[in-house]
């Protein structure tokens, strides 16, 4: 500008070195910027103030436009890089959204949970530029006793944040976590053990190493953040789908022990009759033996008819015929039933009608085989003399039916088993013979009537079984 110096004014020279500044500021940011604003503002007055040549200023005037000009190269620079920062932490935080889209759309196309937790890992490291990421999953939920670091055994355990130096020496993040822990330019921390938690529960640990140290400004330490939950919920993914493979093959299990039951139930059948068939021949003929195998073989054949009944309630193939019946008929119908049962025992039947009679939808004979079930078990685990209490009464919508007696009762971690398949609780005397079939029958022939059978324990010693059917009122009888 030295040749058009005499044709220049002022204005021309403060904006052209405006320019340079600015352009300065775009390409070398904030320093560049100040120094080449310092730059211009002395060789504006070196150069185009007169006395030319020198720093002294000949008209005040020239002070405010040195000043002015100095000010708003200052200020250029400054929001140059402002803005230039705002640029950069938009542009990232667009990778990290993208991040988050390509793991959410990686997680959910695998097929395994594995697959997910290995994509995480790898958007993770790739995303943080660190050597390694990995996320430890205890073999057990909460149990860490198979994971082989005892670093990350001790993360599971306690739920906090541990950092490993390079030097070998360990630490906890503040406040237990690391998002809030500064790892800005250089640092020790060559490894971060960040606690996976859903639902106040540690699910794994994720681990972060880099040998070089692991550097992680804010915006990183937020991403890392919602990247660690992605991680927790693929580690319980992954749980989740262990069980519900478990489950699965628990329920195929369970089928073909069902079907392995009915057919072997059906197949039984006529090999049994012939036994009994025989059995009655041979005791015709005065031969003592036949009475022992014909009472084994009847033993067999109910066995059998259990099978067959748990197999067709299991399927839900169990013919129901509900229709309204009284309490009074059911109850007399057990009594008849067991009277012969209970060989002198005492049956104490209590039946409270109040206004009305007791009256239910349910199906007579099922449910008097529950009852009859109940009563027979009453009898042979409690010990002679005390008799059983069988009490009726209505309890809102419900037809109640309580059988009681004085026998060792049922601890309680056993009062849900035993109401499974082949279940007997241990230690329990006498031997009865039973397969355990009884109270699981009488309980799904309960439910497949849209009642219950329960069971608790009885006041000074013993237990209470309690049977619930669906109640009808006295109107509805009359109308049918």
């Amino acid at each position: 500008m030295l040749a058009f110096r005499s044709r220049l004014d002022k204005a021309h020279t403060a904006l052209v070195y405006l320019l340079v500044v600015l352009a300065g500021s775009v390409r070398g940011g904030r320093r560049l910027g100040l120094a080449l604003a310092a730059s211009a503002f002395l060789l504006f007055n070196w150069f185009f103030l007169p006395p030319y040549g020198t720093f002294a200023i000949r008209d005040p005037l020239d002070w405010l436009v040195l000043v002015a000009f100095l000010i708003a190269s200052a200020v250029a620079a400054e929001m140059l890089h402002r803005e230039q920062r705002r640029a950069e932490e938009a542009r990232r935080r667009a990778q990290e959204v993208d991040r988050l889209a390509t793991l959410g759309a990686e997680a959910l196309n695998v097929a395994r949970a594995d697959d997910a937790l290995a994509a995480i890992s790898r958007v993770i490291r790739d995303t943080l530029r660190l050597a390694e990421c990995r996320i430890h999953v205890p073999p057990t939920g909460e149990a860490d006793s198979e994971l082989r670091d005892p670093l990350v055994a001790w993360a599971v355990r306690s739920g906090q944040a541990v950092l490993r130096h390079a030097d070998g020496t360990t630490g906890l993040a503040p406040g237990g976590m690391p998002f809030e822990l500064s790892l800005e330019g250089p640092t020790s921390v060559s490894a971060v053990l960040i606690p996976l938690r859903v639902r106040d529960r540690t699910v794994g640990v994720l681990e972060l190493a880099d040998e070089r140290g692991i550097v992680l400004d804010p915006g990183q330490r937020r991403f890392l953040a919602a990247l660690a939950y992605y991680a927790a919920l693929g580690v319980e993914r992954t749980r989740l789908s262990a069980e519900a493979d478990r489950a699965a093959v628990l329920r195929e299990a369970d089928r073909l022990k069902d079907a392995l039951i009915a057919s072997l139930s059906h197949d039984l059948r006529t090999p049994l009759t012939t036994i009994k068939a025989l059995a009655h021949d041979l005791r015709s003929s005065g031969d003592p033996r036949a009475e022992t195998i014909e009472d084994e073989a009847d033993r067999l054949n109910r066995l059998v008819a259990d099978l067959l009944d748990l197999s067709r309630l299991q399927a839900g193939t169990v013919p129901l015929q509900l229709e309204l019946n009284a309490a009074d008929d059911l109850i007399g119908a057990l009594v008849q039933r067991v009277s012969g049962a209970l060989n002198g025992r005492e049956l104490r039947v209590r039946i409270e009608e109040g206004e009305s009679l007791l009256i239910g939808r349910f199906d007579l004979a099922q449910s008097l085989r529950v009852l009859v079930n109940l009563v027979e078990n009453a009898h042979k685990y409690s010990p002679p003399g005390p008799p059983i209490e069988l009490r009726a009464w209505r309890e809102d919508a419900s037809l109640t039916i309580a059988v009681s007696d004085r026998g060792p009762g049922v601890s309680q971690d056993e009062r849900d088993r035993i109401f499974e398949p082949f279940y007997r609780p241990p230690g329990q005397t006498p031997d009865v013979g039973g397969a355990g079939l009884g109270l699981a029958i009488a309980r799904r022939l309960a439910e497949a009537q849209c009642g219950s059978l329960t069971y608790e324990s009885r006041a000074g010693g013993g237990s209470t079984f309690t049977f619930r059917l669906p109640a009808a009122d006295v109107p509805e009888a009359e109308l049918l």
